[in-house]
């Protein structure tokens, strides 16, 4: 069973608004009676993971690199961002640039199989694709639900994340900038008796979440940017 909490962060005058919603998993609580509330020692120990979508880029003149607003946009953000004692990005220049704008060093540089030709058809083929607007996490859930390619894939990512984390110690946090899809399908997979439904949409550049990690993610919050 998951709870969830919705709340807005104040921001300062022109700053974006960090809309948060919160589902907690109320079965992993240290004291197994599935309250959903852990005291402070214990959550003083957990890991967290912030995954966050790329910035904006230059869709006007091609490539993958971040226009101004975006690196303006990824430097406001990264302000009251972190620490983190491990930050990952994909090989591509935007992912990377939007860590760099954020003020965080690169660790290291992941390859995904977002193109291999059996999970972008698997995707292609079902009713998922072109599904924009509120119903974007629903019909997500649905596809990485199956057994097919999508769903392994999502599965090798989540696995990846998790893997990010475990040689961390007590306390200490990671940071993976990635892309559309690189990151709602593993979001998916670690929260699955999550009501996807009420998710939304696809996440918009800097937009993204921030996953509570104890041996498996128990918490996750979605981050969006409001204007």
């Amino acid at each position: 069973m998951f709870k969830r909490w919705t709340g807005i962060e104040a921001a300062a005058a022109g700053e974006p608004q960090r809309v948060v919603v919160l589902w907690t998993d109320c079965h992993a609580d240290p004291d197994g009676h599935g309250s959903g509330h852990a005291d402070a020692a214990y959550v003083s120990r957990m890991n967290i993971l912030e995954v966050r979508r790329h910035s904006l880029t230059k869709r006007d003149r091609g490539g993958s690199q971040l226009s101004q607003e975006g690196v303006d946009l990824a430097r406001r953000l990264g302000e009251s961002m972190g620490p983190f004692a491990r930050v990952v990005t994909t090989v591509s220049p935007r992912a990377r640039e939007t860590a760099i704008a954020m003020g965080f060093a690169v660790d290291f540089e992941i390859v995904t199989l977002a193109m291999d030709p059996e999970v972008y058809a698997d995707a292609r083929n079902s009713p998922f694709w072109g599904i924009q607007g509120e119903r974007f996490f629903g019909e997500l859930s649905d596809l990485v639900g199956r057994d097919g390619a999508l769903g392994r894939f999502a599965h090798s990512l989540a696995a990846l994340w998790r893997d990010v984390l475990t040689p961390l110690r007590d306390a200490e946090n990671a940071l993976v900038t990635s892309h559309s899809g690189d990151i709602e399908s593993p979001l998916v997979t670690c929260f699955p008796r999550a009501d996807h439904t009420s998710w939304g949409r696809a996440f918009a550049p800097c937009e993204g979440a921030r996953l509570t990690f104890d041996d498996h993610f128990t918490e996750v919050e979605l981050i969006r940017l409001e204007a």
